[in-house]
């Protein structure tokens, strides 16, 4: 029963995403206009990837997990997802969150590749 709340609690966190895009960093013409809201965004957004993964791949041995775990966990299990998971974190991690890239598409792009990564990780804790 924890998975499915940890599932529900990264779709949550993405949900949440969307609607700081969409109620706060205020789109007109294909950009937004306020980086303050893109960065909390792309970082909840993110956050929400972790929570997935972790569903999929639980604690780590010792110390502080890392983008370079969730990498060598995802290379051992998906490649796909790995090079996915990339994308992510280029694009919400670091475009989003650190830069405030104010691109609707670079959002729109992260916000998918987060809603995949959740789908997939949702797949395999079912299974």
């Amino acid at each position: 029963m924890k998975n499915v709340s940890t599932i529900e609690e990264a779709r949550r966190y993405l949900t949440n995403a969307k609607q700081i895009l969409r109620e706060k960093a205020i789109k007109e013409d294909n950009l937004y206009k306020d980086k303050k809201y893109v960065k909390m965004a792309g970082h909840t957004a993110y956050i929400g990837v972790l929570e997935a993964l972790d569903v999929v791949f639980g604690n780590k041995k010792k110390g502080r997990k890392s983008v370079d775990w969730y990498r060598d966990e995802l290379s051992a299990v998906d490649k796909k997802m790995l090079t996915l998971f990339i994308e992510a974190y280029n694009t919400l991690h670091l475009a989003m969150s650190y830069d405030g890239n104010l691109l609707a598409g670079v959002s729109r792009e992260g916000l998918a590749a987060a809603e995949q990564i959740i789908d997939w990780a949702e797949q395999k804790t079912a299974a």
